[in-house]
């Protein structure tokens, strides 16, 4: 991969300001993948939510940012309800709020769907609202705790992503996993966002901390 600086001293023409400009810099989509693209779930796509454990949730900001948060649970977590409507627990987290915050200013919303060895993804494109029902809740109860919101998202866009990231990250191959090791750990990077040299026994603090949650709030 190149060493770029962070410093790259860019001029106004080495920078894209147009659509016509990005376009002309890339050959046409093929009819595949015009064709593709639906406006609603079909067999091949229900099927595929069915199999996923994981998404990625990538919403926009009031003020024009963006955001982009996981989620996760057992394999077809989300629930389908119709071929233009999903439902989707929002398990505990950190409870920052980032994402469903975004959804009350924003509700844009697009979705990445990831299956364990599959190479292929779905995306999902629409509008989500953060629903309270009792009823709604209680469908995605775990261990008697159902969870605080229901993000549910009317389906605007989908389609099937081809392999091709997958592929150069090599992300379901055995022999491309990383020994977690080679990392600090979650508390120790935590304490160093406040503290340049933290003492150990904050670093242990916050491991504690964090192991507990894991194991006490998965639901």
């Amino acid at each position: 991969m190149p060493d770029v600086s962070p410093a790259l001293d860019l001029s106004p023409d080495d920078v894209i300001t147009s659509e016509a400009e990005l376009r002309a810099r890339f050959s046409a989509p093929s009819q595949l993948a015009r064709l593709k693209q639906l406006d609603r779930l079909d067999h091949n796509c229900r099927r595929f939510i069915a199999l996923s454990p994981f998404l990625c949730l990538a919403t926009a900001r009031a003020d024009g940012g963006a955001d982009n948060s996981p989620r996760g649970d057992v394999p077809g977590f989300v629930e389908v309800l119709d071929d233009r409507t999903l439902l989707i627990p929002d398990r505990p987290g950190n409870n920052r709020l980032d994402s469903l915050a975004n959804i009350v200013h924003q509700p844009q919303v697009g979705l990445l769907f990831f299956i364990p060895g599959v190479t292929e993804m779905l995306r999902v494109n629409g509008r989500a609202r953060l629903v309270t029902k009792p009823e709604v809740l209680e469908l995605f109860t775990v261990n008697n705790r159902p969870p605080a919101v229901v993000i549910l998202v009317e389906i605007e866009e989908v389609f099937l992503h081809c392999s091709k990231a997958l592929i150069r990250s090599r992300l379901w191959q055995e022999e491309a996993k990383v020994d977690r090791k080679v990392l600090p750990s979650l508390g120790r990077m935590i304490a160093e966002v406040t503290d340049r040299e933290p003492a150990a026994a904050t670093v242990a603090e916050y491991d504690a901390h964090i192991e507990q949650s894991n194991k006490e709030t998965l639901y």
